[in-house]
């Protein structure tokens, strides 16, 4: 089935995240949470910042942190930089699914007890939050910025990057 639009799930609603009372929540698409060189310490780091609050879905979060990691592997190579995403996805998203075509009038109960079957989990964003961070050295800062810029047209909300010594805002 296909993937609902993000217009639908964007606003917070009521949290409804408690899993262990509820069956059948469907496991995230997000692979890893750090990538790149774990172990050196890099001294300049530039962070994705969400501008409004917004839930933002775990396969949306996987297609950013996939466009991001691609470039930076084929840009800085694969232990000159550590991106880490910062935002878990604990709401459990719900959809009434509606039944469509011929004959669904006697198939569906429209919206009779509609409170909907688990479809996918997000992850609540607030505004000024941080949903990547990636640290580099200083030469190869304009690659990192990049892949955050990249990664940005994934997430449904308006993003900014920011070094993260909040001195200085880019963008």
């Amino acid at each position: 089935m296909v993937t609902k639009p993000a217009k639908m799930y964007r606003k917070f609603k009521r949290p409804y995240t408690r899993r262990q009372y509820m069956g059948g929540v469907p496991g995230s698409h997000i692979v890893t949470f750090d990538m790149g060189n774990l172990t050196d310490d890099f001294p300049v780091s530039a962070s994705l910042i969400a501008k409004e609050q917004c839930q933002i879905r775990h396969n949306a979060l996987e297609a950013a942190r996939i466009t991001a990691n691609k470039y930076l592997l084929r840009e800085a190579g694969r232990t000159n930089f550590h991106m880490k995403l910062r935002v878990y996805p604990h709401q459990v998203l719900r959809e009434n699914k509606q039944a469509t075509g011929a004959g669904a009038d006697r198939v569906s109960s429209g919206m009779r007890h509609a409170f909907g079957k688990l479809v996918s989990t997000a992850a609540r964003v607030h505004a000024g939050q941080r949903v990547f961070t990636v640290s580099v050295q200083p030469h190869q800062f304009k690659h990192a910025k990049e892949a955050l810029r990249r990664a940005g047209y994934k997430l449904p909300t308006p993003v900014s990057i920011m070094v993260d010594n909040g001195q200085e805002l880019i963008q």
